[in-house]
């Protein structure tokens, strides 16, 4: 995060992560991810002084194997949970993430696009099942916290 110092324009860095990045802590660890043509795992974890949360991946969805990394921050420009992701597909890809009691929402692209998951965690946290959605298609997912 960065903001204007006062000699006018010169970016400065702050000290601190933003605190929404705190929604994000329930990610942390090691998921089995199943559904529908899909299976694997994802990795969550903070990157050291907390500014982002990655996101390592090993999938298979119909019959492909995709891996990759995210690398999920607050963006003050914007006021949101923005991310990168590289991988081994062509193009990198954005996300919008909310996380608002127990509910997450992933937004590709930006916050009302018309992709996106919407996913509820479990009452203990261990689990989160959900939806990807686009126009034309999509797919159930359920993700289950490894011990």
């Amino acid at each position: 995060m960065t903001e204007n110092d006062a000699s006018g324009g010169v970016p400065r860095m702050s000290d601190t992560p933003n605190p929404a990045l705190r929604r994000l802590d329930r990610l942390v660890g090691t998921w089995d991810v199943a559904g529908d043509d899909i299976a694997g795992r994802v990795t969550f974890a903070w990157m050291e002084g907390g500014f982002f949360l990655t996101q390592t991946v090993d999938l298979v969805h119909g019959g492909r194997r995709i891996t990759g990394v995210e690398y999920i921050g607050y963006d003050p420009a914007s006021g949101r949970l923005t991310s990168h992701y590289f991988g081994n597909q062509e193009l990198p890809l954005t996300y919008d993430w909310e996380v608002e009691g127990d509910t997450l929402t992933i937004w590709g692209g930006s916050v009302g696009s018309a992709a996106r998951y919407l996913g509820t965690f479990s009452p203990d946290g261990t689990v989160n099942a959900g939806r990807w959605g686009w126009p034309g298609g999509g797919y159930a997912s359920t993700m289950t916290k490894m011990a």
